[in-house]
């Protein structure tokens, strides 16, 4: 399998994220100047949280994702014993919004399973520059097949797992995240299994990303929606405590 860089997760974020991180540079810088020249002590004040504020975003969110993404186990696949113990997939799914950098680690390691890699990235629905600069950087993995959120190319009752890895939470609506869940529903074989990792909107995303925590949904917010198309939550464990990992299956 291809060892990832020690910096490659962080760094990745900087490369698609950039100019929120130039504009926080350029605001310490001007916020410490500011400081340095000012003589009344209001203007000294307000730029001292200017100064707070983009030390905070630049050292928060650039730690935590070096954390999440190059020093924890979420690259490393430990944690997928426990998500996948007593399964024996035979066909996967796996599933992105614009961005793959997983699939092809996990073809390596399971490389007996029948793969279908599938793109739902929606041009019209999905505008964020961040994720254009991630598709020029980074195009899908040979063989993936664009497919609309809602309807796979796959067989029904055909696959044993569905893969979801911080990428479904771009399906920004309930409805749009229903429909992917009933469409892995209506593809999975009963007993299969889908596993979705992903950021949440919680206290400690919000610590970590301030108001960008916002672009991340609730726990509850995902749970009305694999409920609402038949499926029941057998296991949920945190890698990092930025990420969680939800396991879900069709009974």
């Amino acid at each position: 399998m291809s060892e990832r860089g020690k910096w490659q997760g962080m760094w990745t974020i900087v490369r698609f994220n950039w100019p929120f991180y130039l504009i926080a540079m350029l605001v310490l810088i001007a916020a410490g100047a500011g400081i340095l020249l000012s003589h009344a002590l209001w203007l000294k004040i307000g730029f001292g949280f200017a100064l707070f504020g983009s030390t905070y975003f630049l050292v928060g969110s650039l730690g935590v994702s070096h954390q999440v993404y190059d020093r924890s186990d979420l690259y490393k696949w430990k944690w997928l014993e426990r998500a996948l113990s007593g399964l024996n997939a035979k066909q996967i799914v796996f599933c992105h919004s614009g961005f793959d950098e997983a699939s092809q680690d996990l073809i390596e390691r399971y490389p007996s399973a029948d793969w279908i890699l599938l793109d739902h990235y929606d041009p019209a629905q999905m505008t964020e520059a961040s994720i254009q600069r991630a598709r020029k950087r980074y195009p899908p993995t040979q063989g993936t097949q664009a497919a609309p959120y809602d309807r796979w190319p796959v067989v029904g009752e055909s696959a044993d797992l569905v893969f979801g890895l911080l990428a479904i939470h771009e399906l920004r609506s309930e409805a749009e995240r229903s429909a992917w869940f009933a469409e892995a529903q209506r593809c999975l074989k009963p007993g299969g299994r889908v596993v979705l990792a992903e950021h949440v909107r919680d206290f400690a995303n919000f610590v970590a990303f301030g108001p960008g925590f916002l672009h991340f949904h609730s726990v509850g917010s995902w749970q009305r929606c694999w409920e609402i198309a038949g499926f029941q939550m057998i296991d949920h464990f945190r890698v990092t405590p930025w990420v969680r990992i939800f396991v879900i299956f069709k009974p």
